[in-house]
């Protein structure tokens, strides 16, 4: 049943912190980093770019993906990966790749964890699978097919990790407005 005092708690509670992070390694495709951005700023997670990117920042393509959620994305750029591993010391990195053994379900999600995805056409670099070969997570498909588009996948496993902890801080039920048929 509808709780008006549970509605309005949630409505006004702040993130306080980040709970996930998401990294784009070279992204490629403006319309996908744009609908990435949107889940970001959607669900609270940070968004973190590393260079080169395959568009320019101001791309109206990317622009259009995103709408209006702009103001609400916590987004930051590294000139590459070393910069962002430098800057990010500490953390716990998962690596999304279809060459890998464990699926995303398989993880134990915690907040501040960052999840890297690469590239659309090549995915993240090897040498980087290799050395973390046990952190890195794959989305089940079958065989035939070579990938999810990029910004499905990141939307897949957000919301995987918000589920695990609950969807804290996450407006999590809505209301239906009163319409007039008259």
């Amino acid at each position: 049943m509808y709780n008006e005092e549970l509605y309005v708690y949630y409505k006004r509670y702040k993130r306080e912190k980040i709970m996930f992070n998401i990294v784009l390694v070279e992204p490629e495709i403006p319309q996908n980093a744009g609908n990435i951005a949107r889940t970001c700023a959607a669900t609270g997670v940070k968004m973190h770019i590393v260079k080169p990117m395959g568009f320019e920042i101001d791309d109206k393509k990317l622009k259009r993906a995103g709408l209006d959620y702009w103001h609400l994305l916590g987004i930051q750029y590294y000139e590459n990966l070393d910069e962002f591993f430098e800057k990010n010391k500490g953390g716990r990195f998962y690596y999304s790749t279809t060459k890998a053994r464990n699926t995303y379900a398989d993880v134990e999600f915690s907040d501040g964890d960052y999840i890297l995805f690469g590239k659309e056409t090549k995915g993240l670099p090897e040498q980087l699978l290799h050395d973390n070969k046990d952190y890195c997570i794959r989305i089940p498909m079958i065989s035939e097919a070579r990938s999810l588009n990029l910004s499905n996948a990141v939307a897949i496993v957000v919301y995987e990790a918000l589920r695990q902890t609950g969807f804290e801080k996450l407006e999590s039920f809505g209301e239906l407005h009163t319409m007039n048929w008259d």
